[in-house]
């Protein structure tokens, strides 16, 4: 006998688990439609050489790479940033620009597993390539807010920053040779801490203890977001990037706000870095005031280089990507998944053999009425099927048995409270039973 296991990092979901996941799949849809932003697919596989190099050494070192039998190197995406660039100069000249697209797929890297992250998670992503507009920054920023409160989330924070404020910074500090490693350094401060951070910054990037104090000094800047923005030009020394980049955090900050995103919800966080090279302005991370420790549940930022590896078509990009299986175990911990393992609310128990083709009519009634239902498959005792019901979360149970069939009545059951009520119904009229059932599951 071969021993039943999944590999370390990865999962089966049963249905409790999968199902709000594919509710929240469906949610992003909903959001991402609602902006126009249409849906796109790309092979799990690509050539080796589009996904080395695009994301870090890091990225490099989890991918999932091998020959195919053909003797070509191919790996298995890392993200779906990467892929989409590709896609895009193979195939704008037939999308025509700008293009936005969502995309909501498998990834696969071989990192260490953790609470919220494993080797295989689903992204859903959205992006606009072909413009550098402020316009397509701010709806970014929209389309977050809009996506966590879809969701049934009220308490996060949406932190924005521009990495062009940086790379201002570095460039007036002499460092603009050493952006890469100062970033990814940079990136862990929330997690080890200063003082471990400048002295990885000044062991892997190789800078100097001013410098990288001078660095630290930036990724610390805090208060109210108009305070942030005034002192910003002096900390970066008057330099013409970082000019540029502050003036467009500006932009988006207040264009986001005009928009209806909460100042209470839009933070100015100049210490968040993202660790992949392919950022070159604004990025995003956002977390749950609730569960900050779980980190960011949504992030993303502009990458307007990146698609310049594979045409000489200027493609610059804007997106982020909700990190499903992070956010869902978010939600577990926080108690808010409903432990439900049916994908629909009404059960019908099966229980009088002579009215079997009843059952079945009454079950595809309330399916043509857009209620999803269940009969069961064998006619054991209606107490054992009601059994059977409550463990697997239905929310009401139609009984119908000789009585109630030559009646012309059934029970609508609530299983949760236990109360049930005596509905009219027949195949010819079922409006009556439809109308209790919405409002018994409503």
């Amino acid at each position: 006998m071969i021993q039943p296991r999944t590999l370390k990092g990865f999962r089966d979901y049963l249905p409790a688990a999968m199902i709000p996941r594919e509710q929240l799949m469906q949610t992003a849809r909903e959001v991402f439609r609602s902006f126009g932003f249409a849906p796109i697919d790309t092979p799990t596989l690509e050539h080796l050489e589009i996904l080395t190099g695009k994301g870090s050494d890091e990225t490099d070192r989890q991918l999932y790479s091998f020959e195919d039998n053909g003797g070509r190197p191919v790996g298995m995406r890392f993200d779906l940033t990467v892929p989409l660039a590709r896609f895009a100069a193979q195939h704008i000249g037939t999308l025509g620009i700008p293009f936005k697209r969502y995309h909501i797929a498998p990834v696969w890297r071989g990192e260490k597993p953790q609470e919220g992250r494993y080797r295989e998670f689903v992204q859903c992503d959205f992006d606009t390539i072909g413009t550098t507009s402020e316009l397509a920054d701010i709806e970014a920023v929209c389309v977050i807010d809009a996506l966590l409160r879809a969701i049934g989330i009220d308490a996060f924070t949406i932190s924005i920053n521009n990495r062009a404020i940086l790379t201002g910074l570095l460039e007036s500090l002499g460092l603009a040779d050493k952006t890469t490693p100062v970033l990814r350094s940079l990136d862990k401060l929330g997690k080890i801490g200063r003082e471990r951070t400048a002295n990885e910054m000044v062991e892997s990037a190789g800078v100097t203890a001013e410098q990288s104090d001078a660095v630290l000094r930036l990724a610390e800047c805090d208060g109210d977001a108009e305070s942030i923005l005034a002192s910003l030009p002096e900390i970066t020394g008057g330099n013409e990037t970082a000019a540029a980049g502050i003036e467009r955090l500006t932009q988006i900050y207040r264009g986001a706000l005009a928009s209806g995103v909460s100042p209470e919800r839009l933070k100015i966080d100049v210490s968040i870095a993202r660790g992949l090279d392919y950022y070159t302005g604004v990025i995003f991370e956002t977390t749950l005031d609730e569960l900050p420790g779980i980190g960011s549940v949504c992030s993303g930022g502009r990458y307007d280089n990146l698609a310049g590896l594979y045409t000489k078509q200027h493609l610059p990009g804007i997106g982020a990507s909700l990190g499903l299986d992070r956010l869902l175990a978010a939600l577990e911990s926080l108690g808010r998944l409903s432990g439900v393992s049916k994908p629909c609310a009404v059960f019908v128990p099966f229980f009088d053999k002579g009215h079997r083709d009843d059952y079945l009519k009454l079950a595809s009634q309330l399916r043509d009425a857009g209620i999803g239902t269940e009969v069961y498959p064998e006619p054991k005792k209606l107490g054992q099927q009601l059994k059977y019901a409550d463990a697997q979360g239905f929310a009401v149970a139609i009984i119908a048995g000789g009585n109630e069939w030559e009646a012309g009545t059934v029970q609508v059951k609530t299983l949760a409270t236990k109360e049930s009520q005596d509905v009219a119904y027949s195949h010819d009229s079922p409006q009556a039973l439809i109308e209790a059932i919405r409002a018994a599951t409503s």
